[in-house]
């Protein structure tokens, strides 16, 4: 079929301009528009009333974190669960855990996961997708509850006390820059010893020499990570403690001491490339090389919303991903699909299904937090309670309320324990090879 172009006439632009001139609504709608904004004059405020931030299952997981201006979300987030469970164990509710910490070691192993990937693709040209990709964002903040955990099975973890927050870690702009300024120049030498066909030993001397750079640049703008330290703390009955001699591994073994192979990545992806009730990975998605592996199961939304229940109802918080602009009111909190009407105002059908929404790039996975409640009616949630880490002056004190409906179309990914999975679900997570998707696929976004 043949399709010919043609272009705006004359004659369409008067219909459309004929077409507004005899609605009555158009110059109060535009009035509004153009000076209130499309969100603010297409919400219905209805939806607070349904929004009211009180739940049948409720954990009490103390003050919000705030990852200021940075991309930390995924970190903020699976460290949040696990303070949840260290306050809960030493009585410590006022605590956090160095997401600096982290932070530095992830940063350290994308620039060698770059490294290697830059290596792997320096037979293609510039001009091929992989190594567009690549050099699209050659790092960035941004990271998946699977990449967490191979940095703290390496690396293991701080209290924030000892690694506290800089100026870089909090404002990531500036770092983020200068890395990836750094990563190309790097890709630029690796790409020619290769096309030198320098030996392996000349290309490691040279890959060596550039992770030492990223080292040093890392320490001053990040501080240099401790290997040995003392955790000196009160609790909440104000009695005090010190542990002494500790290293970051021994830390994570004696106060959190989860086994993390146990915590799985279950997502819902309902497109016709991903049947359900099988594993999946993303090619060139990681950060430390021959570290923990991405791999995501993908479920139907009814199993999905059923596992995280299950952890909540143990007492155990829930890291999830979503894409949180979507249909979202920051400041108030509130994640919800009634709470603005573009359709209504605007008089368009906007409407999409969430396959469709991930196909056709409208929607993916931008943001990680953590699920602390549920509201169940009839054994049947309506809404559920959000640790946001964007600090206090957001929501009720910092924590979200999304409706079933949201959870329904915007949430893409849970982590839970194991044990919270069916037979059929724990063997087929357990044992099939996941099926690899491309670099640029959603379900390889990073929150």
């Amino acid at each position: 079929m043949t399709i010919l172009s043609k272009e705006i006439t004359a004659d369409q632009t008067a219909r459309y301009q004929q077409a507004l001139a005899t609605d009555p609504t158009a110059k109060v709608l535009e009035r509004a528009v153009s000076h209130q904004g499309i969100l603010a004059t297409s919400a219905d405020y209805a939806s607070e009333a349904d929004m009211t931030p009180v739940f049948s299952i409720d954990l009490d997981t103390g003050k919000v974190a705030n990852q200021k201006q940075s991309g930390r979300c995924w970190m903020f987030a699976a460290l949040n669960t696990m303070r949840h469970h260290l306050a809960d164990r030493f009585n410590l509710s006022d605590f956090e855990l160095s997401q600096n910490y982290t932070n530095f070691w992830d940063k350290f192993e994308k620039a060698n996961y770059f490294y290697e990937n830059v290596l792997a693709t320096a037979d293609q040209p510039t001009s091929s997708r992989k190594v567009a990709f690549l050099m699209t964002t050659p790092q960035q903040d941004g990271g998946q509850w699977d990449m967490l955990c191979a940095i703290i099975e390496k690396y293991g973890i701080v209290p924030k006390s000892v690694m506290p927050e800089t100026y870089n870690s909090s404002k990531s702009s500036e770092l983020n820059s200068t890395l990836n300024l750094k990563l190309r120049k790097d890709a630029i030498i690796l790409r020619q010893l290769v096309a030198d066909k320098a030996s392996d030993d000349d290309i490691a001397t040279a890959k060596d020499k550039m992770l030492g750079e990223v080292y040093r640049l890392l320490s001053f703008s990040l501080g240099e990570p401790v290997s040995e330290f003392d955790f000196e703390y009160r609790d909440d009955d104000k009695n005090y403690h010190i542990d002494k001699g500790l290293t970051p591994k021994t830390f994570y073994d004696k106060y959190v001491g989860w086994d993390l192979s146990d915590y799985v990545s279950i997502i819902n992806a309902p497109t016709d490339d991903k049947p359900y009730n099988h594993t999946y990975t993303v090619e060139m998605l990681g950060n430390v090389v021959s570290g923990r592996q991405v791999k995501h199961l993908n479920v139907s939304m009814k199993d999905f919303k059923a596992l995280a229940i299950k952890q909540l109802q143990a007492g155990q918080s829930v890291w999830f991903g979503c894409d949180v602009g979507q249909s979202s009111e920051r400041q108030k909190g509130i994640m919800d699909t009634k709470y603005y009407d573009k359709d209504a105002l605007f008089n368009i059908d906007f409407s999409t299904t969430k396959a469709e929404r991930l196909d056709y790039g409208e929607s993916l996975m931008t943001h990680a937090m953590v699920l602390t409640g549920v509201d169940l009616v009839d054994g049947q949630p309506t809404k559920w309670k959000v640790e946001n880490s964007w600090g206090e002056k957001v929501g009720t004190k910092g924590y979200f309320v999304m409706s079933d409906a949201w959870m329904d179309e915007y949430c893409y990914q849970v982590v839970v324990n194991k044990q919270f999975l069916p037979d059929n679900l724990k063997t087929i997570q357990a044992s099939e090879k996941p099926t690899i998707l491309a670099p640029w696929d959603p379900m390889g976004a990073l929150a």
